[in-house]
């Protein structure tokens, strides 16, 4: 057994159980591997891992450099030209030999020279998406005729043909595909290179440089981890940058206004094209004239927040100075220095001891390559692992939509017909496959001309929600007559020659003229969708269509009609398995911990993500809670106030005695508990039958006579202004003496979503949570085909062999539909079975282990079903509150008598506390 260690950088006198958090995440760190670390909220889990791992990387550099000294003593002087004069001791005698390159490094130089071999296929996803530099407008389908005719008098109108057409390009069978050109086939514009330019200004060395990557799911919570490194001493002693998407770094106002995540990078990356496509220009003419007026035209003049280095300097030496800083800090000092904080965060990494990250950026392989970031020998920390797995695999999903197929289609028919005279034979030939494959997806879509093989997709009955299939990647490519067609090939074309820009910037022209505009619908202006978004979503298919069959599956959902016209369809392909994903963050890093506040069960992450794992490599624990077992009343409520047992399926949630029962139950609560309460429903749909039903009903009035109803509201931006009505409302009115007004308010009730924002990030701390109610087991929707595909591939997935073997004799063709959804479920007796139960109780954790936030918090947690119930002297591992975290399982009520006797203990419990608080 190791020795346990004490951690002065942590700011409070840590509890036990904190103690030996931090000692297991330590020796974790030192063994190396996997580790798997639970911890409840309102543990002191964040300040806990900083304080270990930080601990662990700064002893780790001190034992390095005592074995550099003890080297050098001995007769080696190389040391002393070693690091930077601005750099502590032991950071500037931690450098790795410079002569010495990782296998990383070595590959990153092949791909510099060109060297793109099909297996890093699936890493050039956002390679390829980094070739978005123009926006397009939106063409319905072109008339071809006046097409033709605008073509012959578009120069009259200002078009320059030329810039426009695409380079000659050569296939790989010619040339080894490559745009005939100098330094042909190298990938043309990537701003995977691009950027690379911008970030590393400093030695490449740096990189080697083991770091700790903390990564969480959301922003909020990144800027939460920052907040608790301050309170430490680490705050002084290590580098720190945090890094986050444009959309939350960006402070151009042109580009911030556009909205959404996609269109911002998207026009990021066209100015920063733009911008080295002009000093391109100038370089090589000696004669800045010669430019012409296109190299001073404000598209090409790059960002304004990028063109002065000198300020990029001063980002760095100012964020250098003032320690760790969150997004919104980082976004302030640009902001005062006129200067990129996206780049300028990037461009620290190299030097970075820490570098803090959403999920996306560190788990996907291509924004991880187009980050610049080195795993190799570093520690990689997942917080909020509890659904790694799902988070994981749905980064490499595809989709694109019927709209950005027709547009897409358009796009590149409009061009062909414009430059087929000019266009060369490798050009012509994959401009072709293109749309042949377009037109293909476009028929699967529109159902039109079915084949024999679409029989399946032809003879099912349409749902109200329109159909929805599925089926596997050959059997999807045969079906179409398109698995003849080299896919590899034609992505490293897409990428090779710019065909993206050219078409859609062809595109983009064409609808500038009045003609063209003249053959768009009249809302054709108003789409937001543009033509690049479209081609990238149909290069990411393709991209998915390269993985291997067994991989995923493709999801056709035909669109529905409405009022005469054809809304939704999409093709999406879906990604099953993660162990292979998950294995190149193993393979690299030195050690992942995985943590949360509820992990169990670590076998389903276990068999997900790393089944070959060796049992001595994966290491688990997981600690109790640091409350006193008095300052929690979790109770199992099986039936209501009238008797009426409470039965939340979903086959009898709807039933009017079902809602009622549940609204006068929840009137009786408000007079018992003071101040916040939370009522989690398992959709937004139930809760607004639910509500709508109360208010028709009058149980609103009664219960807005004690306490405020708030509601969780559907878009997510909105939900900080209702949080922060909700807990002002709650310190307003619990302070109110009630024994002076009996009748007046107490506080407030807030109706959530199980799986939203709110169960997953809001901590209800205190009076903002004095009860949690959950309303039925939230299994998710048996008509989700996406989930049906993943429970189908997870019953019948053979670890040992590779191979899904229980679902082979089905056919490939899947209807989803609900009652399909629950022949499944009753068809599966094992993994299946378990990862479907799992998600539910998975979420029942996540939303009632929001209430609980520090050792003096006190909640009653009251869980509303009657398949909550259990004998306790027969506990088996099947029964749902087994699932339960072991804080609140054993402390468990499995029941009361009658409803008289939960009113009791409710009672019973709150002025117990309340006497605690007056008596303080």
């Amino acid at each position: 057994m190791e020795e346990r260690r004490e951690f002065p950088a942590f700011p409070y006198e840590p509890y036990s159980i904190q103690l030996d958090f931090m000692n297991a995440l330590y020796q974790s760190l030192n063994k190396g591997g996997v580790a798997m670390l639970e911890s409840p909220t309102g543990t002191g889990k964040t300040l806990s891992i900083i304080c270990s791992a930080l601990q662990w990387l700064v002893d780790k550099k001190q034992h390095q450099k005592t074995q550099m000294d003890s080297s050098s003593n001995l007769g080696g002087k190389q040391e002393d030209q070693l690091g930077v004069d601005d750099e502590p001791d032991w950071m500037r005698d931690f450098v790795i030999n410079k002569d010495t390159k990782s296998p990383d490094k070595k590959t990153k130089e092949k791909k510099q020279m060109g060297f793109n071999k099909k297996i890093d296929m699936k890493g050039k996803r956002d390679n390829v998406r980094d070739l978005i530099t123009n926006g397009g407008g939106k063409d319905e389908d072109t008339d071809t005729e006046k097409v033709k005719n605008l073509l012959t008098k578009h120069e009259v109108e200002g078009m320059d043909e030329v810039e426009f057409l695409v380079e000659e390009y050569e296939s790989e069978d010619e040339n080894g595909g490559r745009s005939k050109r100098k330094g042909g086939g190298v990938p043309v514009n990537s701003s995977s290179e691009e950027e690379k330019d911008e970030d590393n200004m400093e030695d490449e060395e740096d990189e080697a440089r083991p770091k700790i990557y903390f990564c969480s799911r959301t922003h909020s919570q990144l800027s939460q981890f920052v907040k608790e490194l301050r309170k430490t001493k680490f705050a002084d002693e290590v580098n720190v940058v945090c890094l986050g998407s444009r959309k939350n770094f960006c402070i151009n106002k042109d580009v911030l206004k556009l909205g959404s995540s996609t269109q911002i990078n998207e026009k990021c990356l066209e100015l920063q094209k733009s911008r080295k496509k002009e000093i391109s220009k100038i370089s090589k003419t000696k004669n800045i004239r010669a430019c012409g007026r296109a190299g001073r035209s404000k598209t090409s003049s790059g960002c304004p927040m990028l063109r002065n280095q000198k300020r990029g300097k001063e980002f760095r030496s100012e964020v250098s100075q003032q320690g760790p800083l969150d997004i919104e800090d980082l976004v302030q000092i640009g902001n005062d220095l006129k200067t990129c904080p996206y780049y300028g965060s990037r461009s620290m990494v190299h030097i970075a001891d820490l570098v803090v990250l959403p999920y996306q950026s560190l788990l996907s392989k291509s924004s991880r390559e187009s980050l610049g970031l080195s795993l190799k020998d570093s520690v990689v920390v997942i917080d909020e692992a509890h659904n790694l797995a799902d988070s994981l695999v749905s980064m490499y999903n595809a989709k694109i939509t019927l709209s950005q197929l027709e547009l897409v289609h358009s796009h590149l028919e409009s061009y062909f017909i414009g430059f087929r005279n000019l266009l060369g034979p490798g050009n012509r030939r994959y401009i072709q496959i293109m749309m042949v494959l377009t037109r293909a997806f476009l028929q699967v879509l529109r159902d039109e001309n079915c084949q024999s093989t679409f029989d399946p997709l032809c003879n099912a009955e349409r749902s109200k929600s329109g159909f929805e299939s599925s089926t596997a990647i050959n059997e999807f490519l045969f079906a179409l007559n398109i698995d003849n067609i080299n896919l590899y090939k034609l992505l490293l074309y897409i990428e090779g020659s710019n065909i993206m820009h050219k078409v859609c910037g062809y595109g983009h022209k064409l609808a500038l003229s009045v003609e063209v505009s003249g053959l768009k619908n009249d809302d054709q202006s108003s789409h937001d969708e543009s033509a690049l978004s479209g081609f990238q979503a149909l290069v990411n298919m393709l991209l998915s269509l390269t993985n291997k069959d067994g991989d995923g599956r493709i999801i056709i959902s035909r669109p529905r009609t409405i009022c005469s016209m054809q809304q939704g369809g999409y093709l999406k392909y879906v990604m099953l398995t993660g162990e292979k994903i998950f294995s190149e963050i193993l393979n690299q890093a030195h050690a992942v911990i995985l943590a949360g506040g509820t992990l169990q069960p670590i076998e389903e992450t276990k068999e997900r993500l790393f089944p070959w794992l060796p049992p001595d490599k994966l290491h688990f624990f997981s600690c109790g809670h640091i409350i006193p077992s008095a300052n929690i009343l979790p109770i199992v409520v099986p039936q209501g106030p009238s008797g009426h047992s409470f039965d939340f399926s979903y086959s009898a949630r709807s039933s009017s005695v079902m809602i009622k029962e549940l609204g006068l139950f929840v009137s009786n609560l408000v007079n018992v508990v003071p101040e916040g309460m939370v009522l989690f429903f398992s959709s937004f749909d139930y809760e607004g039958q639910v509500y709508d039903a109360w208010k028709e009903s009058g149980i609103i009035g009664r219960i807005m006579k004690k306490k405020r109803i708030f509601r969780e509201p559907r878009r997510s931006t909105d939900v900080e202004t209702v949080l922060k009505e909700y807990k002002e409302t709650i310190d307003a009115l619990s302070h109110r003496s009630s024994k002076r007004d009996p009748e007046s308010r107490n506080g407030a009730i807030l109706l959530a979503i199980v799986g939203g924002k709110v169960s997953e990030g809001i901590n209800f701390s205190d009076g903002m949570g004095r009860c949690i109610v959950m309303v039925g087991l939230p299994y998710p929707s048996p008509a989700d085909i996406e989930l049906m595909e993943r429970i189908k591939h997870i019953e019948g997935f053979d670890t040992s062999s590779g191979k899904n073997t229980k679902f082979q004799a089905e056919r490939s063709w899947y209807n989803g539909d609900a009652q399909a959804g629950l022949d499944i479920l009753k068809s599966c007796k094992h993994r299946g079975k378990q990862y479907y139960e799992n998600l539910c109780m998975k979420a029942v954790n996540q939303s009632i282990g929001r209430a609980i936030r520090h050792i003096n918090d006190y909640a009653a947690i009251l869980l509303v079903d009657k398949r909550y119930t259990y004998d306790p002297s027969e506990r088996s591992s099947s029964q749902s509150t087994n699932k339960l975290p072991q804080w609140i399982k054993g402390r468990l009520v499995s029941g009361t008598k009658n409803y008289g006797e939960l009113q009791k203990l409710l009672h019973q419990f709150f002025k117990f506390h309340k006497g605690k608080e007056d008596n303080q």
